[in-house]
């Protein structure tokens, strides 16, 4: 069974950047390399949404309201991968999730979780 651990949340103003780390371990390189991973972000009082997600590939797909701020990235060789955000807003605000899907694209619901990190853009 993967662990994954994100990392970089915190407190930005708005405008500002923030990259967001996750780390996987338990598992072997090649189950990393060859499944699909993601981030998630839930709200106060909101459902939990996908922000992005990349393919084993390299293809991403990014939610409407994060597309051209944040940018989705992985390090095969390292097991890690990122979420760069960019010109933050305070509806940006959150618990971020990273997560590992079942196979190389990410369909459905990621079958592993980070435990979250929190994020928390001012105005």
């Amino acid at each position: 069974q993967v662990q994954l651990v994100e990392s970089g949340g915190g407190l930005v103003q708005a405008g500002g950047s923030l990259t967001l780390s996750c780390a996987a371990s338990g598992a072997s390189g090649r189950t990393f390399r060859i499944n699909a991973v993601g981030w998630y972000r839930q709200a106060p009082g909101k459902e939990r949404e996908r922000v992005a997600a990349i393919s084993s590939s390299g293809s991403t797909i990014y939610a409407d309201s994060v597309k051209g701020r944040f940018t989705v990235s992985r390090d095969n060789a390292k097991n890690t991968f990122d979420l760069q955000m960019n010109s933050l807003k305070p509806e940006d605000t959150a618990v971020y999730y990273c997560g590992q899907y079942s196979g190389p694209n990410p369909y459905y619901a990621p079958i592993s979780w980070g435990r979250g990190t929190q994020v928390t853009v001012s105005s």
